[in-house]
């Protein structure tokens, strides 16, 4: 499977960069998530990866061969670049079979009517949908028409699948069900996967590793823990994590070494740095302590008092007011809390981030609490 290339490659838009100057290296057999809010770019990478849009500058390589370079004044056509496009909306053809849409695209290459019938033979049987060769789109439920349109992606064996929100018209179970097929289907198939998604839990879930955009411009590319646990900036790690991690204000009110204190509110808590830290005094900054990091506890230093409390079963995510502050928690389990409740809470000494309070949000430590 081909190694895909971008260098500097930027789209322009009514002199708006839809993205700009992006760089990255998606290896053989990678999936990789375009991450990021609406309009950051996401879905014109798919496309230029493709060759449904033109780049304004840059290059792009797909298996060692440039297919658009400016410098040079190449562009190779979408149709000579042997990828797959999974559209959003499946685009199925109505008046044809589940296995006519399928062998539609074999036929239209003039290959060999055995050969067609063991390909599509192998991709229904692939996608479990061999029972509903005989069916019409319209007769087929979401789930299903979203395997069929994988099975006829997939039938002229391109190198490289490329998928655009294709799971955003599925109800929330189906997606999940359908995200584990996509898992699999990536592991059988032995092929390159570039999946657009503006949904964090399925870039999490999915991906070896996530681009995640923001504003046009690359903001991290990392396997999907390494994002979760090293942000490389604040916006980074508020986009990551479901619930949102906890950016708190806080001033360095002093500091020793690999250890600051840091005011927060009326109150003041130490930070140890587990690595570089370039933290000065009197600095303002951002804290930031992910959900499950909050620990509701009798033996907490920190009184609280309950916001509002939203159980699901396994997990219930409580809403703290701290010195002034709504902050996030997480509690497993089915213990009940209700507003207005008094508690304590402590900080868990797990990894914890501080980050610059500007616009960049640099992560400058991470780093425990107490």
């Amino acid at each position: 499977m081909p190694e895909i290339i971008l260098k500097n490659v930027t789209k322009t838009f009514d002199h708006t960069n839809a993205v700009d100057h992006l760089n990255l290296v998606i290896k053989d057999r990678d999936f990789i998530t375009l991450l990021g809010p609406s309009g950051c770019g996401k879905t014109t990478t798919l496309r230029m990866i493709a060759g449904l849009e033109t780049p304004t500058s840059g290059e792009i390589i797909i298996d060692g061969h440039s297919v658009f370079s400016s410098e040079k004044g190449f562009v190779l056509p979408p149709q000579k670049r042997n990828v797959g496009f999974l559209f959003q909306n499946y685009a199925l053809w109505p008046h044809m079979t589940v296995l006519q849409n399928i062998t539609f695209g074999l036929e239209n290459l003039n290959w060999e009517k055995e050969k067609i019938r063991e390909r599509s033979s192998k991709l229904m049987k692939m996608l479990q949908i061999e029972e509903y060769k005989d069916r019409y789109p319209a007769e087929l439920s979401g789930g299903q028409q979203q395997r069929v349109a994988i099975a006829r992606t997939l039938a002229t064996g391109p190198r490289i699948l490329l998928m655009d929100e294709p799971l955003s018209n599925l109800d929330a179970k189906l997606r999940m069900e359908m995200r584990s097929e996509l898992k699999r289907l990536h592991m059988e198939t032995d092929s390159t996967f570039v999946y657009v998604t503006h949904d964090q839990l399925e870039a999490m879930t999915l991906a070896t590793r996530i681009s995640l955009m923001k504003k046009g411009k690359l903001q991290q590319f990392d396997a999907p823990l390494t994002v979760y646990n090293c942000p490389s900036n604040a916006f980074t790690a508020d986009f990551i994590g479901n619930p949102s991690i906890n950016l708190i204000p806080v001033k360095v009110e002093s500091r020793q070494e690999q250890e600051v204190l840091l005011h927060m509110g009326s109150a003041s808590i130490h930070f140890h740095a587990l690595d570089s830290m370039e933290a000065e005094k009197g600095e303002s900054l951002l804290l930031g302590i992910r959900p499950e990091n909050i620990e509701i506890s009798d033996e907490g230093t920190i009184e609280a008092k309950v916001y509002s409390a939203l159980p699901s079963g396994m997990e219930t995510v409580v809403k703290l007011d701290v010195l002034g502050l709504i902050l996030t928690a997480v509690v497993f389990g089915d213990r009940e809390f209700h507003i207005n409740d008094k508690v304590k809470i402590r900080f868990r000494s797990r990894k914890n981030h501080l980050f610059r309070h500007d616009e960049e949000g640099r992560r400058i430590a991470s780093g425990e609490l107490d």
